[in-house]
């Protein structure tokens, strides 16, 4: 079962996401519908560690099994997605594989089917495509030494939790 709580127009989510670097290009994923990108990864599952998780993506999305090298970035990120107003905790790990097959150019799909679409971006072209979280477009260029705390929170987010 994933962690995802619902309450009423409120969701909270527990992502991981998988920060995959190849001559200078990142990869990303997007919905077929959508415009908007993101980096590839998934829902935490209840009691399954955070990089367990990330490699059980990336094996369903891919079918690749990835090194998991460290924690980059903890990401508290506030966002309207399909009339939802999404509370997410993401955790973004820099991944690689020994041998990449799937660096290619142009766009193509995963082993889900057509759902999502995937592609390698050059990292010089990050800051002409809608990407989201959009602090990623700065933080990708020079990846922290550290795990880095970020909050990322859209202009037009509007919690419909009351707070205490």
């Amino acid at each position: 079962m994933d962690i995802v709580f619902k309450e009423g127009q409120s969701v909270f989510n527990y992502r991981v996401a998988a920060v995959w670097l190849h001559e200078d290009h990142i990869l990303l994923h997007r919905d077929v519908n959508a415009k908007d990108w993101s980096l590839p990864g998934g829902r935490v599952a209840f009691g399954e560690e955070s990089i367990d998780s990330l490699k059980r993506e990336m094996k369903e999305e891919l079918n690749v099994v990835v090194n998991v090298e460290r924690l980059l970035f903890v990401n508290e990120n506030f966002f309207p997605f399909q009339n939802h107003q999404f509370h997410e905790i993401g955790f973004y790990y820099l991944v690689s594989l020994n041998n990449n097959h799937l660096f290619q150019q142009g766009p193509f799909y995963g082993e889900e089917g057509e759902r999502l679409i995937y592609q390698w971006v050059p990292l010089s072209r990050i800051e002409n495509i809608t990407l989201y979280p959009e602090k990623l477009k700065s933080l990708l260029n020079k990846l922290p030494d550290n795990v880095e705390h970020i909050v990322t929170r859209q202009s037009d987010f509007h919690s419909s939790i009351p707070r205490s």
